[in-house]
């Protein structure tokens, strides 16, 4: 991670990625512990996804999890790495006002911005079903205008998910409502496709000419390579849910494998060293602090007690 990024605000040191000169790729994560182990990989920026959280959470992501739940869960992210946190807001979990609560929490608890989807709420994830019912396009732009007036730092990002392609509309109207909400203040937009290939947003990408920064989640067209997207013009590329869909491949492996044998001898060799959990967590740090602290309170407790202080006791 770019250490300059650390002395300005999480905001700005987003607003820096995406502006680069190359795709920030953007890594998704649902809890502190893998905020720790994708900044120690070297991801510059996270995703703090909805899908990822709500599944971790127990539920589905289709809003069962409240905004205050879920903004619990990011503020273990922002307390454990210096890399600056987007936030995915769904569809602000409501109106403008909704959005704007949101926002403004979400800024309180450290992170680099927002990103807001164009659907109605509740909504479903975008690759479950075809009933994905849009927002009207003047709605959307007052929760932007509401999100943008509410920021108190000035480097905040807002950035704008449409969903027009996911809902099977043109390119056209994918380009028209991403238009709108730059005008009504977004700082990014962040196109959203489900199709196998990388076509559909290639297109949107040509047409829209790098008139605010771009974003993607190749979740489907994962095969188009980061050149690629770099020689297309996104901005932005997000891994939304890879790292979830990791663990739950690793933990489901672990228990068939423990139940079966009985014993976790078979896996001991394949699984992390505690020590090196130790070493994610920072355990050091705190033994150096804890004898940092006996030390200080040994040496004040011997200093001599002056007479008049237990007379008076």
């Amino acid at each position: 991670m770019d250490e300059s990024l650390a002395v300005t605000s999480p905001g700005h040191g987003l607003r820096s990625l995406l502006t680069g000169a190359e795709p920030c790729q953007i890594m998704g994560v649902y809890n502190g512990l893998s905020a720790r182990i994708a900044t120690a990989a070297g991801f510059p920026a996270l995703w703090a996804s909805g899908l990822c959280m709500s599944t971790a959470l127990g539920v589905r992501d289709s809003d069962e999890a409240t905004w205050s739940e879920l903004l619990a869960v990011v503020e273990t992210m922002t307390a454990n790495t210096p890399a600056p946190v987007l936030v995915d807001a769904d569809t602000g979990y409501g109106n403008f006002n909704t959005a704007r609560r949101f926002s403004i929490k979400a800024e309180r608890v450290g992170v680099a911005g927002i990103c807001i989807e164009d659907k109605i709420f509740p909504k479903m994830n975008s690759f479950v079903g075809d009933d994905h019912r849009l927002a009207p396009v003047g709605e959307f732009c007052g929760k932007i205008a509401a999100c943008k007036d509410a920021q108190n730092d000035d480097g905040f990002v807002v950035v704008a998910r449409v969903e027009a392609l996911i809902a099977g509309r043109s390119v056209a109207e994918a380009l028209d409502r991403a238009d709108r909400y730059r005008e009504a203040g977004a700082d990014a937009i962040f196109i959203h496709s489900r199709q196998s290939t990388v076509e559909q947003i290639a297109d949107f990408a040509r047409q829209w000419g790098g008139r605010a920064p771009l974003v993607i989640a190749p979740t489907t067209y994962y095969a188009t390579s980061l050149e690629e997207f770099g020689r297309l013009g996104i901005n932005g590329v997000i891994w939304a849910n890879q790292t979830l869909r990791a663990e739950v491949a690793a933990v489901r492996d672990a228990c068939s494998r423990i139940l079966q044998s009985g014993g976790v001898a078979a896996i001991e060799a394949e699984i992390t060293p505690l020590k090196e959990i130790f070493a994610l967590m920072r355990y050091e740090e705190l033994e150096a602090e804890e004898l940092r602290y006996a030390d200080v309170g040994a040496h004040l407790a011997a200093r001599p007690v002056p007479a008049s202080a237990g007379d008076a006791l």
